[in-house]
């Protein structure tokens, strides 16, 4: 039995991520660092003697072997971040003088601002010096570098903290440049707004003000793209730094229960990205993508929908897509988001590194459980909710000639207005496949002795097709394990007993799967429903069960397979037949399956209180 292994507490990486959450929460440096990529891997680019590294692409390598307290790693990551602020990676050929020189720059500055209580290891200039990087920089060419100056940096003595600043050839991490200089001054007006607010101790919420990026986003969205304009009304734009800081959400992310986007501030998006993100979230939630994950695995599921919601906008030239977060791949172009997941779970490695609007390793579709308000008497379902708005913004689209929209996009709108098929009916569809309902003809044969008076006169009846009743069968391999409750169990079997008599379909071949496999033999339907005795109450082995079926010589060789399982079952499962799994909706299979998978709704309807009716 294999040993559980658990992951080693690290506690210099805790006050990395610690200091890191600390700096987010200074407005000035918030955007920038919404950008940029803190590296901790142990294999990165940082000296090894040194606590930090700023990387010209968009990435600070830090150093999780050095232990520091998390106030003195606000100060190192703050340092890295002006590098990029300042513009410090424009010249190519200067030598070390030019890296001594901006960290001189930068530790004056930060000790100036108060951002955090310089680290040990390093060193404000004691001598005044002048307070300009560039004369600096001349003055140390001409009298050469202090002792006391090589401690200013990030990367330790003799080390440059500056990296990359040569090859302008190197893409930044995200794919796209980005202006530094612009996000550091949106961080400035962001901090001197709210320190002026909360010096005045004004509350400047209900004062007017002009109307921001997703205000004027949301107004477009109502008066010029009929598709989304119902949902865009529908929803309300949080925009407060605490609230996404608590949810963990970087740039964005919806919540279709509550019906809110989150978009955080220190993303400083343009008005065009702004526009793409909130079609983003809000396709998310019209086209039900929470409800649809059906057991799948809940991040994966999530990048399969942003590919596919990406690709649609793309197409749709609805704003511009931002550079973080916005998953995008020309290959994946025409398929469904089942399809998308179908592909990536292949690589599931690969595809957990990548980072949606909310960031890595966490999905935007904040994932709520139903709160009851919708299942009262009090409004329509949530999936009505958004099939009337989305489909309503459809006709409104096409009527008014808006644009042409993605032939995938317009089907899943078109399908949200079709009732969902309950399973109990794709079951029955399920044995339709299988066995045809049986045709009556017409017969002149014996007449019976009750007839006998008059034998001259033939009376024609109606009697069944001759067939051969052994083919006509089926096989149930069910799973009896404690995870699957009784009214899974009740609900398959009488379901199964029922279309089986329907079907005309003699006997049954059962096999029970727990930790071991008890094959029951034939049964007739109606003794599955009412007589059978579950015996096995252990773990879960479908395959003995499949392969008792499979090697039966007294199994016909065209006899599909239906399979009960909660999903709690071995990763690898080999059926050679044809074959279905019959599920409760919301669980999962552990690999991929081949045969189709119907979902049954196993909820247990409430009792009313004792007493009433």
């Amino acid at each position: 039995m294999a040993r559980k292994t658990t992951k080693k507490y690290n506690p210099a990486l805790d006050n990395i991520e610690h200091g890191r959450s600390m700096l987010m929460d200074n407005p000035i440096f918030s955007p920038l660092l919404m950008r940029i990529r803190v590296d901790v891997r142990k294999d990165n680019e940082c000296p090894e003697g040194g606590w930090a590294l700023a990387d010209a692409r968009g990435i600070i390598h830090v150093n999780v072997r050095r232990v520091a307290q998390p106030q003195e790693w606000v100060f190192i990551l703050a340092h890295c971040v002006l590098h990029f602020a300042f513009d410090h990676f424009k010249d190519k050929d200067r030598p070390v003088e030019w890296n001594v020189a901006c960290d001189c720059f930068i530790n004056t500055f930060l000790t100036d601002l108060h951002v955090a209580p310089l680290p040990l290891h390093m060193h404000v200039p004691t001598n005044p010096l002048p307070n300009d990087e560039e004369r600096l920089y001349r003055e140390l060419c001409s009298t050469g570098i202090p002792d006391e100056l090589l401690y200013c940096g990030t990367a330790g003595k003799n080390s440059r903290d500056m990296e990359g600043v040569t090859d302008t050839r190197r893409r930044y991490w995200y794919g796209a440049d980005r202006d530094w200089k612009e996000l550091f001054a949106d961080g400035i007006r962001l901090g001197v707004s709210k320190a002026i607010s909360r010096a005045a101790g004004v509350d400047d919420s209900n004062k007017k003000r002009p109307p921001t990026a997703s205000e004027q986003a949301k107004k477009w969205f109502m008066s010029h793209y009929p598709l989304l304009g119902s949902l865009a009304a529908s929803f309300k734009i949080m925009e407060d730094m605490d609230v996404c800081r608590a949810l963990d959400v970087r740039v964005a992310a919806v919540d279709e229960w509550k019906r809110e986007i989150y978009l955080n501030p220190a993303a400083a998006l343009k008005g065009e990205e702004v526009r793409f993100v909130m079609a983003h979230e809000m396709l998310h939630a019209g086209l039900r993508h929470q409800s649809r994950c059906l057991g799948r695995d809940d991040y994966l599921w999530n990048v399969s929908c942003d590919f596919l919601v990406n690709g649609w906008l793309v197409e749709m030239k609805i704003g511009e897509m931002p550079q973080f977060g916005a998953l995008w791949d020309e290959d994946l172009k025409g398929l469904s988001a089942e399809s998308i997941y179908d592909r990536i779970v292949k690589d599931m490695r690969k595809y957990r590194k990548l980072a949606t609007l909310r960031g890595v390793g966490t999905g935007d579709i904040i994932r709520r459980s139903d709160p009851g308000w919708w299942n009262s008497a009090e409004g329509m379902s949530l999936d009505e909710f958004y099939r009337r708005c989305l489909t309503q913004g459809l006709v409104y689209h096409q009527q008014s000639w808006r644009g042409t929209l993605p032939a995938g996009l317009t089907e899943e709108i078109r399908a949200l207005d079709h009732p969902v098929v309950p399973w109990d009916v794709e079951l029955a569809q399920w044995f339709d496949n299988y066995f045809a309902p049986l045709e009556a003809r017409r017969s002149y044969a014996r007449l019976s002795r009750r007839q006998s008076a008059t034998p001259e006169i033939p009376r024609p009846r109606c009697v069944p097709t001759l067939i051969d009743s052994e083919a006509r069968t089926f096989g149930v391999v069910l799973d009896t394990s404690c995870s699957v409750n009784h009214v899974i169990l009740s609900k398959a079997l009488g379901a199964i007993a029922s279309y089986g008599i329907s079907r005309d379909v003699p006997f049954v071949r059962v096999v029970f799967c727990d930790a071991e496999a008890y094959d029951e033999g034939y049964l007739a339907p109606e003794e599955i429903a009412g007589r059978v005795r579950i015996k096995g109450r252990g773990g879960t082995i479908l395959q003995p069960g499949v392969d008792i079926l499979e090697k039966a010589k007294d199994f016909p060789k065209t006899g599909p397979i239906l399979i009960i399982t909660d999903g709690a079952c071995e990763e690898n499962l080999t059926v050679k037949r044809d074959h279905a799994f019959l599920m409760p909706r919301g669980a999962r299979l552990p690999f991929v399956p081949r045969g189709k998978i119907l979902w049954m709704d196993h909820r247990i309807p409430k009792m009313p209180p004792s007493g009433k009716p």
